[in-house]
């Protein structure tokens, strides 16, 4: 069985808290067209290097029906800075569009199988996945991107077309796994080789 959610299966619930002290599940983005699901964190500098593309990217898909929640599954103990509170200032720092939630069990995380910060995961209006992978091939130097798989995805789906990439590889670091070594991935994780 393969280890990340594969094209076409349906979003997992989840309930989590936020910064912002709310708790979100899919039930608050029940009026989307489509629902990006992202794995972050707070010092990855892949995801550092998105932050401000991210807060871009919902800029210009709000109004179009697209709704973003990052997810920071990391574990606490060798990452403090992953924690609730660290996560709070972070959104407030970098002025978050989206909201941003603590999964402080990682049950979401293995979920949908997330295998890197940033892990992009892209839903359509049923909330089966259309696209997961990485937002481009560069998320550490904005600017120095070539490809833009996330917005293309994003522009696939709302014309009512197919996503012609609908798999990447995301390009980040691990996600921080409890009681694990920090370079640890299952080993059905290459499944999307």
């Amino acid at each position: 069985m393969a280890f990340t959610l594969q094209i076409g299966e349906s979003a997992p619930d989840f309930n989590l808290p936020g910064v912002d002290g709310r708790s979100y599940s899919l039930a608050d983005f029940a009026d989307v067209k489509l629902l990006i699901v992202v794995f972050s964190c707070n010092h990855c500098p892949y995801v550092v290097g998105s932050e401000d593309r991210m807060n871009d990217l919902v800029a210009d898909y709000a109004a179009k029906g697209v709704a973003m929640v990052a997810i920071n599954s990391n574990e606490t103990e060798g990452h403090p800075t992953d924690s609730l509170e660290h996560i709070v200032q972070r959104a407030r720092d970098k002025g978050f569009k989206f909201p941003y939630v603590r999964d402080h069990s990682q049950d979401t995380a293995r979920a949908y199988g997330a295998l890197r910060t940033p892990h992009f995961f892209v839903f359509d209006a049923d909330r089966k996945l259309r696209y997961t992978g990485r937002m481009d091939d560069n998320p550490m130097e904005p600017g120095k991107e070539t490809t833009h798989e996330l917005r293309d995805a994003l522009d696939d789906l709302l014309a009512g077309r197919n996503v012609r990439t609908p798999l990447t590889n995301p390009l980040g670091c691990n996600v921080k796994w409890q009681g694990e070594a920090e370079h640890w991935m299952p080993p059905e994780a290459c499944d999307l080789v």
